[in-house]
């Protein structure tokens, strides 16, 4: 694990749910839901060379049993791989966005404050 990818895990270790967001622009987005410290062996999507063209990445996902993050495959093997919040909000007709754990600028007693804006935030499906 990189020196980059043990400081998410620490600094995503630090938040809880219930916990109030904030995106980069200084909006509250919503509070925490769900927090998903990274993986390093999670499910990760590659192709092999005799791969079926037909072939879902969203089988792959699925065959894990992980019902969560609920997002496209390929979205879904980096959130687990690297960590993620999932944050229920207003601003999307789903209620929910992920935040991947280096989109977190800050985790204080206030909330966590991000460093992207909430419209770079991917909805749940």
């Amino acid at each position: 694990m990189s020196q980059q990818d043990t400081e998410q895990q620490a600094t995503i270790s630090r938040v809880t749910t219930g916990m109030r967001v904030i995106d980069s622009t200084g909006t509250e987005i919503g509070t925490v839901d769900l927090v998903q410290r990274g993986d390093p062996n999670a499910v990760t999507v590659q192709g092999t060379p005799n791969a079926d063209p037909g072939s879902s990445l969203d089988e792959l996902i699925e065959s894990t049993t992980v019902e969560e993050p609920d997002v496209p495959a390929d979205l879904a093997a980096r959130l687990l791989h690297s960590g993620y919040l999932k944050v229920s909000t207003d601003l999307v007709p789903t209620g929910a966005v992920y935040v991947l754990a280096d989109r977190i600028a800050t985790v204080t007693a206030d909330g966590v404050r991000l460093a992207v804006p909430a419209a770079d935030l991917p909805p749940e499906q």
